[in-house]
């Protein structure tokens, strides 16, 4: 297909898919003529990762040319795959963005914080470089100092509704072979998904009240 169609297929811009053949984002198509090319499938799922690493994800040009590249050079590593799409590396080493966050968390040693007690009971096995570590120590450690006596025991009833939603995104991400389909699948049901779980949360909140404290409907 020529850029145009790859444009439409892809719903990316052409004056963005050039920006992207520049920057190495895209590997370039089959030249047809001294400024022509031809591009295929694969250009139009790699399109649609980048899409969704840039705007979604919200990573640095140059952070998702590292994330594609190890996509395309990983493909059989699922683990490794997802690692990257959620911003850590394969060797669970901290990624570009998270670099300067895990430098700032190093005066907490994840195996004494509460996270990592937390996810010993639990019997996770998550790298400790993950940032949503650091997430739990500071929310637990906010909540105490407003006068709220919260530990990481009281997380433990969410933490079992939390592994009954990784099962679910996972599951999803069993159809698709590709594995530019594949991360950029899991890309979208995690970033995009949030809002809506946590909305979903919002709904639940409301119900339980209404089942708990809310006024009888009066009898005509």
């Amino acid at each position: 297909m020529r850029i145009s169609e790859l444009s439409r297929r892809s719903g990316v811009p052409t004056a963005t898919i050039k920006y992207y053949l520049r920057e190495g984002l895209l590997p370039p198509g089959r030249a047809t003529a001294a400024t022509q090319a031809e591009y295929d499938e694969h250009h139009v799922r790699r399109l649609r990762l980048i899409r969704a690493l840039i705007g979604v994800r919200g990573l640095s040009v140059s952070a998702a040319r590292h994330v594609l590249d190890a996509v395309s050079g990983s493909p059989t590593d699922m683990h490794s795959l997802l690692g990257l799409v959620f911003g850590l590396s394969p060797t669970g080493k901290p990624g570009e963005e998270s670099a300067e966050k895990s430098a700032d968390e190093d005066s907490t040693a994840p195996g004494g914080s509460e996270a990592g007690s937390l996810l010993a009971e639990l019997g996770w096995d998550v790298t400790e470089h993950n940032p949503a570590r650091h997430v739990i120590d500071q929310t637990l450690e906010t909540l105490r100092s407003l006068g709220v006596d919260y530990h990481w025991q009281s997380l433990l009833p969410y933490a079992r509704l939390a592994e009954q939603t990784a099962v679910l995104d996972l599951d999803q991400l069993q159809e698709p072979s590709d594995p530019l389909e594949k991360a950029e699948r899991a890309v979208l049901l995690t970033f995009l998904l949030e809002p809506a779980l946590l909305a979903l949360r919002r709904l639940a909140q409301e119900a339980e009240s209404h089942t708990r404290y809310g006024k009888p409907e009066p009898r005509e």
